[in-house]
């Protein structure tokens, strides 16, 4: 037995699940009925693999360096398992490294190069997208409000979650930074009578939603716009503005200017919906092992998380007030889970909507970034928090029970769930 087979026998012993590897010589270590078998082209993804590095070992994948049989979730199970520590402390910095994180995200987030970075990301193929997500195409976090919902039913019931929130009232302007393929634009027009305005960066999406307007009647009071949110109109506030999934690609260095901006774009009392995933510590910018690494190579160039706890100082420096945080991380584990399995039932569909070169390639990723960040949320390394946010009037009139009778938010959040 060679040297490195021996190591590698070693390393398998360890895990917590029969893995079988194959190495490029040809020998193999682990047992032939292995549910997981990795078949290795290059030594150093043997490195890689005892050393931890999770996310170095999806760059492999990715870059064809091994392949392997087996479920999907069973390859997530052997990843978390080879961790030496949680990527949560690997993630952490002193002193300057937050300085030159700092620097970096100010460097980054112009807005040329977030343009192309969001349509990087989100410009890839509408038919790859529509192959693994619900029908209306939510691609954020949904809310599985009842256990048996299924991935489709629990956007709907996010969508509504979010306008429920909001309070948002029909003829109320309402604004969707972000917008997507427009579910919740829709959503707030079709069934809360709002006169709702999306924007986007993303060309593919902003021609796809101006179709489904036009198909639904809704060109009167719904319009969506390829527009930066920094070069939107503050002549005209808003009476409620929600954010979802955008927050990460904004920057750390940037929340204050982000949260400041929507402040001016919001009339006094009115509500933000801000939905984002964060960081599950309170130093890290991205998840350790290499994973935040890969994300940014592959899928979110340039972007960016942060703690609960800094997301909450930046708001209140901007002048605006929280008034309710709910943290819905296991919905968001349970939402890529079902997005990745849908995908890894449809492959060979998949291949057919990737175009050019690289399309093995982002096929391999995708595989790699639903699987790994639904581990991710079930570690709780990353979260997923909806922060609602008020433009906290002046206290003005008071109603018969002595209380602020301008407030946008009922006193008890029951009224959500009625």
């Amino acid at each position: 037995m060679s040297a490195v087979l021996s190591l590698v026998e070693k390393k398998l012993a360890s895990l917590p699940l029969p893995v079988q590897v194959v190495l490029p010589s040809g020998e193999t270590a682990g047992p032939a009925d292995a549910r997981i078998r990795l078949k290795v082209k290059d030594n150093s993804t043997l490195r890689h693999l005892a050393s931890g590095e999770a996310g170095t070992l999806g760059e492999d994948y990715v870059e064809g360096k091994f392949d392997f049989d087996g479920s999907m979730r069973d390859l997530m199970l052997l990843a978390s398992s080879i961790l030496p520590d949680s990527p949560i402390e690997t993630a952490k910095g002193n002193w300057f490294t937050s300085m030159k994180r700092h620097w970096v995200s100010i460097q980054r987030h112009s807005q040329a190069r977030d343009a192309r970075q969001i349509q990087f990301h989100y410009d890839l193929s509408d038919e790859f997208y529509q192959l693994w997500l619900d029908p209306r195409r939510v691609y954020s976090c949904a809310y599985f409000r009842e256990p048996d919902m299924t991935v489709a039913q629990a956007q709907e019931a996010k969508l509504d979650h979010i306008c429920r929130k909001l309070r948002l009232h029909e003829g109320e302007r309402f604004l969707d930074i972000g917008a997507g393929w427009g579910g919740l634009l829709l959503w707030a027009a079709e069934n809360y009578g709002v006169d709702a305005t999306g924007i986007t960066l993303s060309k593919n999406q902003h021609a796809y939603v101006n179709r489904l307007i036009e198909e639904k009647g809704l060109s009167g009071r719904v319009r969506m716009t390829l527009l930066d949110y920094r070069e939107l109109d503050e002549a005209w506030p808003y009476d409620k503005i929600a954010s979802v999934g955008m927050f990460e690609h904004v920057g750390r260095a940037q929340l204050f200017e982000y949260f400041s901006k929507l402040r001016r774009l919001l009339r006094p009392g009115g509500l933000i919906m801000n939905h984002g995933i964060t960081a599950g510590g309170v130093y890290n910018a991205e998840v350790g092992a290499g994973m935040g690494e890969f994300i940014e190579k592959y899928i979110f160039p340039g972007g960016e998380l942060t703690h609960i706890s800094n997301e909450l100082a930046q708001i209140a420096d901007a002048g605006l007030e929280d008034v309710d945080v709910e943290n819905l991380r296991p919905h968001y584990a349970r939402t890529l889970w079902a997005w990745s399995d849908a995908l890894e039932a449809r492959l060979d569909e998949a291949r057919k909507t990737l175009k050019g070169e690289n399309a093995e390639r982002s096929l391999r990723a995708y595989r790699i970034y639903l699987a790994g960040c639904a581990m991710g949320f079930e570690h709780a390394w990353i979260a997923l928090h909806q922060v609602l946010l008020q433009h906290k009037p002046a206290v003005g009139r008071r109603d018969e029970l002595d209380h602020p009778a301008d407030l946008a938010y009922p006193w008890r959040r029951d009224y959500i769930y009625r």
